[in-house]
Protein backbone atom coordinates (compact mmCIF):
# COMPACT_ATOMS: atom_id res chain seq x y z
CA UNK A 1 0.00 0.00 0.00
CA UNK A 2 1.38 3.10 -0.62
CA UNK A 3 2.06 5.70 1.95
CA UNK A 4 -0.70 7.95 1.18
CA UNK A 5 -3.30 5.80 1.64
CA UNK A 6 -2.66 5.71 4.99
CA UNK A 7 -4.40 8.84 5.77
CA UNK A 8 -1.57 11.19 6.76
CA UNK A 9 -1.66 13.45 4.27
CA UNK A 10 -3.42 15.98 5.84
CA UNK A 11 -1.05 15.81 8.51
CA UNK A 12 1.56 16.22 5.74
CA UNK A 13 -0.11 19.13 4.14
CA UNK A 14 -0.01 20.98 7.33
CA UNK A 15 3.99 21.78 7.43
CA UNK A 16 3.73 22.07 3.79
CA UNK A 17 5.42 26.19 3.47
CA UNK A 18 3.18 26.23 0.11
CA UNK A 19 -0.01 26.13 1.44
CA UNK A 20 0.90 29.01 3.30
CA UNK A 21 -1.03 32.62 1.65
CA UNK A 22 0.95 36.12 1.77
CA UNK A 23 -0.76 39.42 1.44
CA UNK A 24 1.56 41.10 -1.42
CA UNK A 25 2.27 44.54 -0.70
CA UNK A 26 0.31 46.70 -2.85
CA UNK A 27 2.73 49.88 -3.21
CA UNK A 28 5.60 47.50 -3.71
CA UNK A 29 7.77 49.34 -1.30
CA UNK A 30 9.54 48.52 1.47
CA UNK A 31 7.77 48.19 5.10
CA UNK A 32 7.50 51.13 6.93
CA UNK A 33 9.91 50.95 10.12
CA UNK A 34 9.98 53.06 13.64
CA UNK A 35 14.04 53.50 13.08
CA UNK A 36 14.51 56.86 12.06
CA UNK A 37 17.30 58.12 10.67
CA UNK A 38 20.14 60.37 12.32
CA UNK A 39 20.43 62.59 9.15
CA UNK A 40 24.24 63.31 10.53
CA UNK A 41 25.07 64.98 7.55
CA UNK A 42 21.83 67.75 8.07
CA UNK A 43 22.16 71.54 7.47
CA UNK A 44 21.03 74.20 9.90
CA UNK A 45 18.63 77.19 8.63
CA UNK A 46 16.42 79.87 9.69
CA UNK A 47 12.62 79.94 8.58
CA UNK A 48 12.31 82.87 6.89
CA UNK A 49 8.71 82.97 6.10
CA UNK A 50 5.76 79.95 5.89
CA UNK A 51 3.71 80.08 3.09
CA UNK A 52 0.87 76.87 2.31
CA UNK A 53 3.59 74.30 3.61
CA UNK A 54 6.19 75.62 2.27
CA UNK A 55 9.13 77.09 4.00
CA UNK A 56 12.19 79.56 3.02
CA UNK A 57 14.96 78.91 5.00
CA UNK A 58 18.17 80.88 4.85
CA UNK A 59 21.35 78.42 4.90
CA UNK A 60 24.97 79.07 5.35
CA UNK A 61 23.95 82.60 6.66
CA UNK A 62 26.67 85.49 6.71
CA UNK A 63 28.70 83.32 4.69
CA UNK A 64 29.63 83.44 0.60
CA UNK A 65 27.41 80.73 0.43
CA UNK A 66 24.82 82.13 1.83
CA UNK A 67 20.80 81.37 0.31
CA UNK A 68 17.19 80.63 0.95
CA UNK A 69 16.06 77.38 0.13
CA UNK A 70 12.43 76.43 -0.16
CA UNK A 71 11.90 73.36 2.01
CA UNK A 72 8.73 70.92 3.03
CA UNK A 73 8.05 69.10 6.12
CA UNK A 74 9.52 65.78 6.89
CA UNK A 75 6.87 63.15 7.77
CA UNK A 76 8.41 62.13 11.31
CA UNK A 77 8.31 65.72 12.42
CA UNK A 78 4.42 65.23 12.25
CA UNK A 79 2.17 68.15 13.68
CA UNK A 80 5.44 69.88 15.16
CA UNK A 81 4.42 73.44 14.38
CA UNK A 82 7.04 75.09 12.27
CA UNK A 83 7.14 79.18 12.69
CA UNK A 84 9.29 82.36 11.19
CA UNK A 85 12.20 82.23 13.80
CA UNK A 86 12.77 78.63 14.17
CA UNK A 87 16.37 77.12 13.63
CA UNK A 88 16.05 73.82 11.83
CA UNK A 89 17.59 71.16 9.97
CA UNK A 90 17.62 70.39 6.57
CA UNK A 91 18.33 67.18 4.08
CA UNK A 92 17.78 66.52 0.24
CA UNK A 93 18.32 69.48 -2.13
CA UNK A 94 19.70 72.71 -0.34
CA UNK A 95 21.18 74.10 -3.32
CA UNK A 96 18.93 76.34 -4.03
CA UNK A 97 18.23 75.79 -8.00
CA UNK A 98 14.72 76.53 -8.92
CA UNK A 99 12.33 73.86 -8.46
CA UNK A 100 14.54 72.32 -6.05
CA UNK A 101 12.80 71.07 -2.48
CA UNK A 102 14.83 70.22 0.69
CA UNK A 103 12.95 68.70 3.64
CA UNK A 104 12.76 69.81 7.28
CA UNK A 105 13.78 66.96 9.40
CA UNK A 106 14.20 68.80 12.89
CA UNK A 107 13.49 72.03 14.72
CA UNK A 108 16.31 73.15 17.10
CA UNK A 109 15.52 74.16 20.77
CA UNK A 110 13.62 77.54 20.88
CA UNK A 111 14.83 80.50 23.19
CA UNK A 112 11.73 82.43 22.94
CA UNK A 113 8.03 81.13 21.92
CA UNK A 114 5.64 84.22 21.43
CA UNK A 115 2.30 82.66 20.99
CA UNK A 116 -1.70 84.06 21.01
CA UNK A 117 -5.29 81.99 21.61
CA UNK A 118 -8.62 82.62 19.35
CA UNK A 119 -9.78 84.46 22.57
CA UNK A 120 -9.66 84.54 26.06
CA UNK A 121 -11.69 81.37 26.55
CA UNK A 122 -9.41 79.54 23.42
CA UNK A 123 -6.73 77.60 25.69
CA UNK A 124 -5.21 76.50 21.81
CA UNK A 125 -2.29 78.04 21.27
CA UNK A 126 -1.25 79.77 18.45
CA UNK A 127 2.49 79.98 17.68
CA UNK A 128 3.61 83.52 15.96
CA UNK A 129 7.08 83.43 16.40
CA UNK A 130 10.12 81.58 17.65
CA UNK A 131 13.77 82.76 18.87
CA UNK A 132 12.29 86.22 19.27
CA UNK A 133 14.45 88.84 21.57
CA UNK A 134 12.84 91.87 21.30
CA UNK A 135 8.77 92.66 20.88
CA UNK A 136 8.50 96.32 18.69
CA UNK A 137 4.94 97.25 19.53
CA UNK A 138 3.71 100.16 17.23
CA UNK A 139 0.86 102.10 17.97
CA UNK A 140 -0.66 105.07 16.34
CA UNK A 141 -1.30 108.18 18.67
CA UNK A 142 -4.35 108.41 16.57
CA UNK A 143 -6.40 107.38 13.16
CA UNK A 144 -6.44 104.38 14.15
CA UNK A 145 -7.20 105.70 17.97
CA UNK A 146 -4.95 103.96 20.44
CA UNK A 147 -6.09 101.10 22.36
CA UNK A 148 -4.51 100.65 25.71
CA UNK A 149 -5.97 97.75 26.47
CA UNK A 150 -4.67 95.94 23.62
CA UNK A 151 -1.14 96.98 24.39
CA UNK A 152 -1.69 95.56 27.64
CA UNK A 153 -2.24 92.22 25.86
CA UNK A 154 0.82 92.79 23.71
CA UNK A 155 2.68 93.14 26.96
CA UNK A 156 1.41 90.11 28.99
CA UNK A 157 2.07 88.18 25.49
CA UNK A 158 5.66 89.03 25.95
CA UNK A 159 6.49 88.93 29.66
CA UNK A 160 5.24 85.59 28.87
CA UNK A 161 7.30 84.88 26.76
CA UNK A 162 10.54 86.08 28.12
CA UNK A 163 10.80 89.25 25.64
CA UNK A 164 11.64 92.48 26.13
CA UNK A 165 9.10 94.68 24.41
CA UNK A 166 9.52 98.11 23.67
CA UNK A 167 6.80 100.58 22.60
CA UNK A 168 6.61 102.53 19.52
CA UNK A 169 4.15 105.63 18.89
CA UNK A 170 3.51 106.51 15.30
CA UNK A 171 1.72 109.54 13.94
CA UNK A 172 2.69 111.83 16.79
CA UNK A 173 2.26 114.61 14.31
CA UNK A 174 -1.24 114.04 14.14
CA UNK A 175 -2.07 113.87 18.03
CA UNK A 176 0.14 114.12 21.55
CA UNK A 177 0.80 110.50 22.76
CA UNK A 178 1.31 111.66 26.62
CA UNK A 179 -2.02 110.57 27.76
CA UNK A 180 -1.33 107.63 26.42
CA UNK A 181 2.01 107.22 27.14
CA UNK A 182 1.10 108.40 30.93
CA UNK A 183 -0.74 104.69 31.63
CA UNK A 184 2.71 102.91 31.09
CA UNK A 185 4.90 105.44 33.51
CA UNK A 186 4.69 102.70 36.21
CA UNK A 187 6.39 101.05 33.88
CA UNK A 188 10.31 100.08 33.07
CA UNK A 189 9.62 100.55 29.04
CA UNK A 190 11.38 101.54 26.45
CA UNK A 191 9.53 104.40 24.16
CA UNK A 192 10.35 105.43 20.58
CA UNK A 193 8.03 108.15 19.27
CA UNK A 194 7.95 109.27 14.99
CA UNK A 195 5.84 111.46 13.06
CA UNK A 196 5.45 111.86 9.21
CA UNK A 197 8.47 113.97 9.18
CA UNK A 198 10.62 112.57 12.03
CA UNK A 199 11.64 108.73 12.08
CA UNK A 200 14.63 108.23 14.88
CA UNK A 201 15.99 105.77 12.48
CA UNK A 202 19.44 105.55 13.72
CA UNK A 203 17.67 105.55 17.31
CA UNK A 204 15.52 102.48 16.29
CA UNK A 205 18.30 100.85 14.16
CA UNK A 206 20.53 100.84 17.63
CA UNK A 207 18.08 99.26 19.68
CA UNK A 208 17.38 96.55 16.89
CA UNK A 209 20.99 95.68 15.83
CA UNK A 210 22.16 92.37 17.20
CA UNK A 211 18.58 91.34 18.32
CA UNK A 212 15.94 89.38 16.89
CA UNK A 213 12.71 91.61 17.07
CA UNK A 214 9.65 91.09 16.68
CA UNK A 215 6.29 93.90 15.35
CA UNK A 216 3.39 93.61 16.11
CA UNK A 217 0.10 95.85 16.07
CA UNK A 218 -3.44 97.28 14.86
CA UNK A 219 -3.62 97.09 10.90
CA UNK A 220 -2.97 100.72 9.88
CA UNK A 221 -0.95 102.30 12.12
CA UNK A 222 1.86 102.35 10.01
CA UNK A 223 3.74 99.17 11.12
CA UNK A 224 4.53 98.28 7.46
CA UNK A 225 5.75 101.67 6.32
CA UNK A 226 8.44 101.79 9.44
CA UNK A 227 9.36 98.18 8.47
CA UNK A 228 10.31 99.68 4.75
CA UNK A 229 11.90 102.11 6.10
CA UNK A 230 14.09 100.50 8.18
CA UNK A 231 14.73 97.84 5.91
CA UNK A 232 14.93 99.03 2.33
CA UNK A 233 13.57 96.89 -0.12
CA UNK A 234 11.68 94.81 2.08
CA UNK A 235 8.43 95.99 0.57
CA UNK A 236 5.72 95.15 2.70
CA UNK A 237 2.42 95.91 1.64
CA UNK A 238 0.61 99.56 3.62
CA UNK A 239 -2.63 100.63 3.59
CA UNK A 240 -4.71 103.62 4.46
CA UNK A 241 -7.50 103.58 7.72
CA UNK A 242 -10.86 103.65 6.99
CA UNK A 243 -12.27 107.04 7.45
CA UNK A 244 -15.78 105.97 8.62
CA UNK A 245 -14.70 102.93 10.86
CA UNK A 246 -11.12 104.44 11.81
CA UNK A 247 -9.97 100.27 11.18
CA UNK A 248 -6.96 99.84 9.39
CA UNK A 249 -7.34 97.44 6.41
CA UNK A 250 -5.03 94.35 6.59
CA UNK A 251 -2.42 94.26 3.88
CA UNK A 252 0.68 92.22 4.99
CA UNK A 253 -0.82 88.67 5.45
CA UNK A 254 2.42 86.84 5.82
CA UNK A 255 5.08 86.80 8.36
CA UNK A 256 8.59 87.48 7.18
CA UNK A 257 12.34 87.35 8.71
CA UNK A 258 13.99 90.71 7.34
CA UNK A 259 17.87 91.61 7.73
CA UNK A 260 18.38 94.98 9.01
CA UNK A 261 21.54 96.45 8.34
CA UNK A 262 22.92 99.60 10.16
CA UNK A 263 25.77 102.18 8.56
CA UNK A 264 28.28 100.40 10.56
CA UNK A 265 27.75 97.25 9.31
CA UNK A 266 26.14 95.73 12.51
CA UNK A 267 22.80 93.66 11.97
CA UNK A 268 19.91 92.28 13.43
CA UNK A 269 16.53 90.57 12.62
CA UNK A 270 13.17 92.19 12.36
CA UNK A 271 9.97 89.57 11.73
CA UNK A 272 7.46 91.46 10.67
CA UNK A 273 3.75 90.16 11.48
CA UNK A 274 0.27 91.06 9.91
CA UNK A 275 -1.56 93.65 11.58
CA UNK A 276 -4.51 92.24 14.07
CA UNK A 277 -7.37 93.49 16.26
CA UNK A 278 -7.35 91.43 18.75
CA UNK A 279 -4.73 89.20 20.94
CA UNK A 280 -5.84 86.52 23.06
CA UNK A 281 -4.34 85.13 25.98
CA UNK A 282 -6.32 81.50 26.56
CA UNK A 283 -2.86 80.05 26.87
CA UNK A 284 -1.18 82.76 30.01
CA UNK A 285 -1.51 81.37 33.22
CA UNK A 286 -3.64 84.12 34.92
CA UNK A 287 -1.12 83.84 37.94
CA UNK A 288 1.76 84.97 36.56
CA UNK A 289 0.40 88.20 34.88
CA UNK A 290 0.62 90.28 37.86
CA UNK A 291 3.64 88.66 38.85
CA UNK A 292 5.32 89.51 35.63
CA UNK A 293 4.43 93.13 35.81
CA UNK A 294 5.69 93.51 39.11
CA UNK A 295 9.40 92.24 37.48
CA UNK A 296 8.96 95.26 34.73
CA UNK A 297 7.67 98.10 36.97
CA UNK A 298 9.70 101.62 37.98
CA UNK A 299 10.77 101.00 40.88
CA UNK A 300 10.92 104.40 43.12
CA UNK A 301 14.18 105.92 44.80
CA UNK A 302 14.07 106.06 48.68
CA UNK A 303 12.16 104.18 51.33
CA UNK A 304 8.72 103.60 50.73
CA UNK A 305 5.88 105.28 53.00
CA UNK A 306 4.69 103.48 55.44
CA UNK A 307 7.20 100.83 56.55
CA UNK A 308 6.33 98.48 53.44
CA UNK A 309 9.58 96.23 53.45
CA UNK A 310 11.91 96.94 50.65
CA UNK A 311 13.12 93.82 49.25
CA UNK A 312 14.15 92.27 45.62
CA UNK A 313 12.37 88.72 46.70
CA UNK A 314 8.95 91.11 47.70
CA UNK A 315 7.56 89.92 43.75
CA UNK A 316 4.41 92.14 45.31
CA UNK A 317 6.47 94.81 46.30
CA UNK A 318 5.00 96.82 43.37
CA UNK A 319 1.22 96.18 44.11
CA UNK A 320 1.91 97.08 47.87
CA UNK A 321 3.68 100.69 46.46
CA UNK A 322 0.75 100.88 44.07
CA UNK A 323 -1.64 100.75 46.71
CA UNK A 324 0.28 103.25 48.94
CA UNK A 325 0.06 105.77 46.08
CA UNK A 326 3.68 105.74 45.25
CA UNK A 327 3.21 105.57 41.71
CA UNK A 328 0.24 108.04 41.55
CA UNK A 329 -2.66 107.53 39.08
CA UNK A 330 -0.74 105.32 36.68
CA UNK A 331 0.36 102.54 38.82
CA UNK A 332 -3.68 102.61 39.81
CA UNK A 333 -4.53 102.13 36.10
CA UNK A 334 -2.08 99.47 35.40
CA UNK A 335 -3.11 97.10 38.35
CA UNK A 336 -6.77 97.54 37.36
CA UNK A 337 -6.17 96.18 33.56
CA UNK A 338 -4.36 93.38 34.86
CA UNK A 339 -6.33 92.07 37.23
CA UNK A 340 -9.43 92.67 34.65
CA UNK A 341 -7.07 90.53 32.18
CA UNK A 342 -6.94 87.98 35.16
CA UNK A 343 -10.64 87.71 35.71
CA UNK A 344 -10.80 87.41 31.89
CA UNK A 345 -8.34 84.72 31.32
CA UNK A 346 -9.22 82.31 34.70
Amino acid sequence: MSWWADGDEDDDDEFDESSIRMRPNPKGNRPRTKTRPEHKDALSGRIMTVDRGRFSVLIDQDTPNEREITSSRARELGRTPIVTGDWVDLVGDTTGDQGTLSRIVRVHERSTLLRRSADDSDAVERVVVANADQMLIVVAAANPEPRARLIDRYLVAAFDAGITPILCITKTDLADPAPLLAEFDALDLRIVTLSRDSVPVEELTDLLVGQTTVTVGHSGVGKSTLVNILVPGADRATGVVNTVTGRGRHTSSSTICLRLRAADGRTGWIIDTPGVRSFGLGHVDPANILKSFAATARVPEGEPPGGIPLTEAHDWEIIDRVEAGELGESGKARIESLRKLIDHTA
